[in-house]
């Protein structure tokens, strides 16, 4: 897992640890939320044979907001779940620096495009005010879970920015060493000294 906020220097790092867990505070409330949104809704229906009004409605927004923003911190982290056998196999540092360069510059060209989709939904919406879409019983407009999409995108987009300009100012011997953090060698329990354990 890498750190953005500890490879970058400290006039960005600062605001970039506030933006980041800013986005894990919205993730862990957004979370929160829909834990006692279900738990209630399983105490109204058992305990009191009621419904809890329109719960489906501001949990929809929420989700949105949660996935989105979580899996921009996954990106922060280079955290996604991936099938890359590449990194495993190719051990040369350059080789390395120069297969993360493409990768990134792929990344960033595809979060790019999905960003401006995401820009497009969302003027859609902005330009059909006062007639934009809401939902049937609170009439949450579908903007809001929307703009969680955007937002989302453009953090995705940020991040892998950041690390591909850290790719650029390290150079290759940080994208091996940035390899190695991600798959960390596993160490044989067998061969550490007792005295190496105390």
């Amino acid at each position: 897992m890498t750190n953005l906020t500890d490879e970058l220097p400290g006039g960005a790092a600062g605001p970039l640890e506030r933006v980041l867990k800013l986005m894990q505070a919205l993730v862990i409330a957004g979370g929160v939320v829909m834990a006692l949104t279900f738990s209630f809704v399983v105490v109204f229906r058992y305990g009191f044979n009621a419904n809890l009004f329109a719960y489906e409605e501001w949990l929809m927004a929420a989700s949105f907001w949660v996935f989105f923003i979580g899996a921009a911190l996954a990106s922060a982290q280079k955290a996604h779940i991936n099938a890359d056998i590449l990194g495993f196999l190719i051990t040369n540092p350059r080789v390395i620096w120069w297969r993360e360069l493409v990768v990134e510059t792929i990344e960033i060209l595809v979060l790019l495009l999905v960003c401006y989709w995401a820009y497009l939904m969302i003027a859609e919406e902005i330009g059909t005010y006062p007639l934009w879409q809401t939902t049937n019983a609170l009439k949450i407009p579908f903007l809001v879970p929307r703009l969680g999409i955007f937002v989302g995108y453009i953090c995705m987009t940020a991040f892998a920015i950041l690390h591909f300009y850290l790719l650029i100012r390290k150079g290759p011997g940080w994208a091996d060493h940035h390899e190695e953090l991600e798959h960390p060698p596993v160490e044989d329990i067998a061969l550490i000294d007792e005295g190496k354990g105390k």
